[in-house]
């Protein structure tokens, strides 16, 4: 009996000291990566609709239309896993596919200024609305994310966290971080009328 209790309060003491973070860190970091892609996927299936409403209005711009379209079609083509956070590499290409698709997004909408029954359109509107929404949704769970393998990481590099990784996880490698995949992103684009 008083060994059971002794391993009981064992048990207790130990749990409070944080043995239990860097598995429920991980899942955090697991869970934030798939919100990303969550946002990333209802972008994606917005781009068909958004081209369809536009196609209708700009015929002549193909070119810019067939390029969101295969920018579409690339980053939804990468498949990615929870394997994926701990490839850099496999990341930054995955980052790099939707930074295209993005990019080709922004193509679109500068069309869109050429004409004024699309900017007028409803169906327009609401998808320009929709995407432009995602887009935030995707810059907030690209923050989350960061921030979740930061917490992760940290607890792997910190005390305790660094003890019981030791201990008991040392399969668990530290995640990769989401990194701007554009040219100059550390820039600010210029603006000329």
């Amino acid at each position: 009996m008083l060994a059971w209790l002794s391993l009981a309060l064992l048990v207790l003491s130990v749990s409070g000291c944080g043995v239990n973070n860097i598995p429920t860190y991980d899942e955090q970091v697991k869970a934030a990566w798939a919100q990303v892609e969550n946002q990333y996927q209802r972008r994606a299936d917005l781009v068909p609709n958004l081209v369809e409403t536009v196609k209708g209005f700009a015929e002549q711009e193909r070119e810019t239309l067939t390029a969101v379209t295969e920018a579409r079609s690339k980053a939804t083509s990468i498949q990615v896993d929870e394997n994926v956070l701990d490839n850099p590499e496999q990341l930054q290409r995955f980052e790099q596919a939707q930074g295209e698709l993005s990019s080709a997004l922004s193509r679109l909408m500068a069309v869109s200024e050429r004409y004024p029954d699309l900017k007028s359109n409803q169906n327009f509107l609401a998808l320009q609305s929709q995407l432009e929404g995602t887009e935030n949704r995707i810059s907030v769970a690209r923050r989350d994310f960061i921030q979740a393998v930061q917490k992760y990481n940290t607890e792997l590099r910190t005390f305790p966290g660094r003890l019981w990784h030791t201990l008991l996880y040392s399969d668990m490698e530290p995640h990769a971080t989401f990194e701007a995949t554009s040219e100059n992103a550390d820039q600010a684009p210029s603006v000329d009328f």
